[in-house]
């Protein structure tokens, strides 16, 4: 799990490179995965009944070991660990675990799933995921923002035309916005929703189809876009910080360039692919109707 921290003095600076090395990350990670092992196995009765002790000891012993290697990085960088967001997860998931899960905390004990986050803080790959999810959040803010103005119009207008003959579906305002996401997300949308509302409105298929068209795939699509925008900018970003810290020197791209090329261009294919046969499906479906 490298850091951005520096130790200052040369053993703190050994101790740091010594815990952030491979074979002490793996030796983490798979203690990690271990105890998620453990703690799957905890929540079967029969398992307990005969290995219950056991379990505990083990899951007491990896806790103990999490704790010394949370202690040596604290050791090796002082405080500042905490200015490292990562070091702060893993801290306060350590801490939590340390809290005695009895009387009105015993809801904490359940918290200590949360070891097994500890894996995104090891792999990079997971990591590059992460922060790249929360560098899209103002961009799927605003693609949120559109969604909810869709929903919002469709709702009334849903209300409106739909909400005499079907009140429990479209009665009220926010029965018609609950409908409309079962609507979105295509669970039972045909045969439990529009079908019966086309036995009394033939032409509502105008309004749904649109609807669908709109809300499912072409928000979904701004998603994928979002999020596979800020994973490649992620990339780029830890390559050159990479690059930067072996001394090396990173060329700088043109914009969009790298986004609409190699793997990128294949990849912005294969979604308008999988939009096309998304489409296809469902002109099949409303021409079975």
């Amino acid at each position: 799990m490298s850091t951005t921290l520096n130790a200052t003095q040369p053993w703190r600076q050994r101790l740091a490179e010594w815990i952030e090395s491979p074979r002490s990350q793996f030796l983490i990670m798979a203690l990690i995965i271990v105890n998620a092992v453990i703690l799957g196995l905890e929540t079967a009765p029969s398992v307990m009944q005969h290995w219950g002790g056991l379990l505990s000891r083990l899951d007491q012993l990896i806790l103990g070991i999490f704790v010394i290697e949370i202690s040596l990085r604290f050791i090796a960088h002082d405080w500042r660990l905490l200015r490292d967001p990562w070091g702060l997860f893993d801290t306060l998931v350590i801490v939590i675990a340390l809290i005695p899960a009895s009387g009105p905390l015993a809801v904490l004990r359940a918290l200590r799933v949360l070891r097994v986050l500890r894996l995104i803080s090891i792999v990079p790959s997971m990591k590059i995921v992460v922060q790249s999810l929360l560098s899209a959040l103002p961009g799927m803010g605003s693609i949120m923002a559109l969604m909810g103005l869709v929903f919002y119009v469709a709702a009334v207008i849903a209300t409106q035309l739909f909400g005499e003959q079907f009140p429990d579906w479209f009665g009220t305002l926010g029965a018609s916005l609950y409908t409309l996401f079962q609507v979105m997300t295509l669970e039972s949308w045909s045969m439990g929703i529009v079908r019966p509302v086309m036995e009394a409105y033939p032409l509502a298929w105008l309004y749904f189809v649109p609807f669908i068209l709109i809300a499912t795939f072409m928000m979904l699509n701004l998603f994928i876009a979002v999020i596979v925008d800020a994973i490649q900018n992620q990339r780029e970003r830890v390559a050159a910080s990479k690059a930067a810290s072996q001394g090396k020197t990173v060329e700088p791209t043109e914009p969009h360039r790298s986004s609409l090329s190699g793997a990128n261009q294949e990849l912005l294919l294969e979604e308008v692919r999988q939009m096309r046969a998304e489409l296809r499906s469902l002109r099949d479906q409303l021409g079975e109707r």
